[in-house]
């Protein structure tokens, strides 16, 4: 049984109905997700394009990286008063500016900034869409709805990024980025029509939105996310790497593998915001011990291409299914620090990229091979797991010493 308290928000009716405003949300999750993954397929004819290395180039995203980590708080707290709404709204035009930035900006320094701009809404436009999105349903169904509202960035890895590396391949990174600006104008307007008009929060602040951080839930929580998520990254960084000189594929049946991993998320993503309606606790545990499972056996069997074409879709898929359950738990947690909490869990997720990736080289460049970030990834499965363990045990002393 979970025990966190039930969740406190305000529920909304959009003009137009549930289904075209779920759409335009997804859609803007995706635009978004494509933007962030997109710098990932083109670093090649970034770099070439700019006369800089592919070390070099991949400051880009790096800068982007960074730009989520300090933007997710720092907007959450000065736009709590604001309408999610129009917070989002908001939120799309820097997006926007951001990436007409990058495709006018004429040297690398420059883009880097851009880069780093267009960072910075993304941890709270993820943030405040699963909360717009939970307020439309009923509390039973609000898991779906978050997963739902996600399932964009899922979706960006199997369609949005391979397209944005067709497209820079063709015409070049510039027309790639600018096709992602002109796609943020659709979602400004899918949302100024669709997305349900809530009130202002005059009560909110910049201290009660900070007051998540005195919430050791929120943190413990935080916490899960920011180490769950880091084998997924590890093994991510990795792949293509180890699809080529560990499993001896071919080009474009890598390609075919890297689409299953794309699915995979969608599909985890789908289960885990259906199994976090059932039980919040149940979906992270289930999800963090297949992680494990599923990561060790990466280790043991990237030689093998036919072990490896379900373990690409099962590797992702199990701990995916931490993303719209860790959401939802944050909103449950949060009390009147909703979109901080929110916002942050993306912060967390980041860092988890940083951490993944990070233990990864270490474990590759010191000669362990490219199988060890399958292990390597469940030592942090393990560790999420860990800490999830603590998290559900301090809840339940808090709630037992309050009811004593």
């Amino acid at each position: 049984m979970d025990s966190i308290e039930p969740l406190d928000v305000e529920r909304v009716r959009p003009p137009h109905g549930v289904g075209p405003a779920m759409l335009s949300l997804m859609l803007a999750t995706f635009t978004i997700g494509t933007g962030e993954f997109a710098m990932m397929g083109l670093l090649p004819e970034f770099s070439h394009s700019l006369n800089i290395t592919i070390s070099q180039a991949s400051w880009a995203i790096s800068a982007y990286a960074m730009g989520v980590v300090i933007g997710a708080p720092l907007i959450a707290i000065i736009g709590a008063r604001l309408p999610r709404r129009t917070l989002l709204l908001c939120l799309l035009c820097l997006f926007i500016a951001g990436n007409i930035g990058s495709i006018l900006m004429p040297g690398f320094a420059g883009i880097e900034l851009m880069r780093f701009i267009t960072g910075l809404p993304h941890g709270a436009f993820f943030g405040v869409s699963a909360l717009i999105g939970a307020s439309m349903v009923e509390r039973a169904r609000r898991g779906r709805a978050v997963g739902q509202v996600l399932s964009g960035i899922m979706i960006s890895t199997v369609i949005g990024s391979p397209l944005s590396t067709y497209a820079a391949n063709h015409v070049g990174w510039r027309v790639a980025y600018g096709s992602i600006a002109a796609l943020g104008v659709l979602c400004f307007a899918g949302i100024w029509f669709f997305a349900p008009r809530d009130r202002p929060h005059p009560g909110a602040s910049a201290l009660s939105e900070l007051g998540a951080f005195k919430r050791p839930q929120v943190l413990l929580t935080l916490l899960t996310s920011a180490v769950g998520f880091g084998g997924l990254f590890g093994i991510y960084t990795f792949l293509t790497t180890g699809l080529t000189q560990v499993t001896h594929l071919p080009g474009w049946l890598v390609a075919v593998y890297q689409v299953v991993w794309g699915l995979g998320m969608v599909a985890g993503n789908a289960l885990g915001g259906t199994m976090a309606d059932r039980s919040i606790d149940r979906t992270v545990i289930v999800s963090l011990t297949a992680s494990i499972v599923f990561m060790l056996g990466f280790w043991l069997l990237l030689p093998s291409p036919y072990a490896m074409l379900p373990l690409t879709f099962l590797v992702p898929a199990g701990i995916i299914m931490l993303s719209p359950a860790l959401q939802t738990r944050l909103m449950e947690v949060a009390g009147d620090a909703q979109t901080l909490a929110a916002s942050l869990n993306h912060s967390a997720f980041n860092l988890a990229n940083a951490f993944g990736a990070w233990l990864g080289a270490v474990l590759v460049s010191s000669g362990f091979g490219l199988g060890s970030v399958g292990w390597g990834g469940a030592v942090f499965s393990a560790l999420g797991l860990l800490i999830y363990f603590i998290t559900i045990w301090q809840g339940r002393a808090c709630a037992s010493h309050a009811a004593a």
